[in-house]
């Protein structure tokens, strides 16, 4: 058996095990709340008025994103607005908040092109058309939006311009994929379900009262893939490239090589319906392979009803592993490689289960909290009906997140352990995570639905380093995405792809992050571009942020503050 598979499959036995564990005493860093403190003002609109449109109980996301190539992430959070026949107040646009190197965010909102009113739900970012800035997509219900940086401080709405005028739904999650690896990135779009204000339907959690209705009430709906041309419009070859699924209830999507062949494959994260693992042949079409990969049900066969997700190479073994948020009283499913191609649902028999079995999961991902080399798993919580509790009273409105710290394959949750303000109970939806100030550990942006977005800063209080690294493709899209790059630290070999998307609704900053424990240095590091290329560089320095360019190595680099 290959040793990556051997690896996988310790990670599987680990995160099995049953018995009780204990946090540690010092998990080594804290998230402190300096939502006020940096200037984020922003309250989600999701235009709640008693009616109990399915839409106001899911948004909104947000994404970070360096708008002005300056080196310091900037912050998009997607907003609702007013039903037809109802005037929507001020400020129900999108927001954009430039980060100013001075740790603090201006609103920039005004003037940029983003204030826009829309009922918006999600927020992927990417140089569609290679020209050093990122472009910006605002999914939402009716027509979602692409927004073309002009690069100089202005976002054009060019939907119409670019084809996607006219694709209209109820579209949650998108992720900007260059699926044929022809140097330019391509667009998927997750819709919801059929559903518009004229099509609702009454229904009642008591027989007189509305509630929100779950997904079996309205027809799914197919998500899009929109293939860039390369002359700043899309076509649209859902069908053609085999992803026509009007069955599916889309609401979270992931881009990973889980079988290991250098194309970029999609996992997609179904409301009721069986999640979708769609594997690249590389010849312009995907293969559905959800089922026998052992992705689509829960272990006892069930559809759950999926909401977040995120892949990531949990055991530095190389093989991605697989996380899927669901419903109060379903527990998270995290899917840990098996055998080639083949996976497992571990979370039931592990405190991973036990911790999220009443919570109800939204924004999820992997990140290294404490860079000890080691990916840990962040999810946010929150209910969709401020009117609902069960019998027990257990299930709440607002609800605690997770932080699950990963001790070598045994997960521990240690929310309670890094932060009042972070562990409070929330109303959850979006989630991402950047290195806001460039001191090398990672902050955590979440936002709420019908509230506060709420940005927690990283204090790190192990003595842990970094090294990051920002990825420009020549051949390869401007952006990297769908490179593969690993480190090898000491005798392991961590591995992290660049990617857009994930979580829900939301996506975290590009550049990457490799922890290395106390180490000073990467002995080596590899990147394959998507353009099939595959370079090595020599050792990278502790605390230093890098620069690397397709074909020329490491083009620039520079100190990190805290490091």
């Amino acid at each position: 058996m290959k040793p990556r598979l051997v690896a996988a499959m310790l990670l599987m036995t680990l995160i099995g095990v049953a018995h009780p564990r204990t946090a540690p005493p010092s998990p080594g860093f804290e998230l402190t709340d300096v939502t006020a403190a940096t200037g984020l003002r922003f309250t989600h609109y999701n235009g709640a008025s008693g009616r109990k449109y399915l839409p106001e109980a899911l948004g909104a996301g947000a994404a970070f994103l360096d708008v002005d190539n300056d080196g310091w992430q900037d912050v998009i959070i997607a907003n609702g607005t007013e039903w037809p026949g109802r005037t929507a107040p001020d400020n129900t646009t999108a927001r954009l908040f430039r980060n100013n190197g001075r740790g603090g965010f201006d609103d920039v909102t005004a003037g940029s092109g983003l204030d826009v009113p829309m009922y918006g739900m999600g927020v992927a970012a990417a140089d569609y058309d290679n020209d050093g800035h990122d472009d910006v997509l605002v999914t939402a219900v009716g027509q979602s939006r692409l927004f073309h940086n002009t690069g100089k401080g202005r976002f054009v709405d060019v939907t119409s311009r670019a084809g996607l005028g006219g694709h209209t739904g109820f579209s949650t999650s998108a992720v900007w994929i260059d699926f044929d690896r022809d140097g330019l990135v391509d667009l998927f779009i997750c819709n919801y379900v059929r559903w518009t204000p004229e099509s609702d339907i009454f229904c009642s959690a008591d027989g007189t009262r509305k509630s929100y209705c779950t997904p079996e009430a309205y027809p799914g709906a197919t998500s899009w893939l929109f293939r860039n041309k390369g002359n700043g419009t899309f076509e649209d070859v859902t069908a053609t490239a085999g992803l026509l699924d009007p069955t599916s209830k889309a609401l979270g999507v992931t881009m990973l090589d889980y079988d290991r062949d250098g194309w970029p494959d999609l996992f997609v994260a179904n409301d009721t319906q069986p999640n979708k693992l769609y594997r690249n042949t590389g010849s312009g079409r995907f293969v559905e392979t959800a089922l026998e990969a052992g992705l689509a049900f829960s272990e006892d066969g069930r559809a759950r009803a999926g909401m977040g997700t995120d892949a990531a190479d949990l055991d530095n073994s190389g093989v991605p592993s697989v996380v899927v948020t669901n419903f109060s009283g379903e527990m998270l499913g995290l899917y840990t490689p098996t055998t080639a191609g083949h996976y497992a649902d571990r979370a039931a028999h592990s405190d991973l289960g036990r911790a999220t079995r009443l919570t109800l999961g939204f924004g999820c991902f992997f990140f290294d909290a404490d860079l000890d080399g080691l990916l840990d798993l962040l999810v946010v919580n929150g209910h969709i009906d401020d009117g609902l509790r069960n019998a027990g009273g257990r299930v709440n409105y607002a609800e605690p997140p997770h932080l699950f710290h990963n001790s070598g394959g045994q997960f521990v949750d240690i929310a309670r352990e890094i932060g009042a303000d972070f562990a409070a109970p929330k109303v959850a939806r979006g989630a991402a995570f950047a290195d806001i100030d460039l001191d090398g550990d990672l902050d955590v942006l979440v936002t709420t639905n019908g509230g506060p977005a709420h940005l927690y800063r990283n204090q790190l209080s192990a003595p842990n380093r970094a090294v990051r690294l920002s990825l420009r493709g020549s051949r390869s899209n401007r952006d990297a995405i769908g490179a593969r790059v690993r480190v090898r630290v000491g005798s392991s070999w961590l591995t992290r792809l660049v990617r857009t998307g994930s979580s829900y609704l939301s996506q975290s900053e590009l550049p990457l992050t490799f922890g290395l424990g106390q180490r000073s240095g990467a002995e080596e590091m590899i990147v394959e571009w998507p353009s099939g290329k595959q370079e090595k560089t020599g050792p990278l320095t502790a605390g230093r942020f890098y620069t690397i360019t397709e074909g020329r190595g490491i083009t620039a680099n520079q100190p990190l503050h805290r490091q």
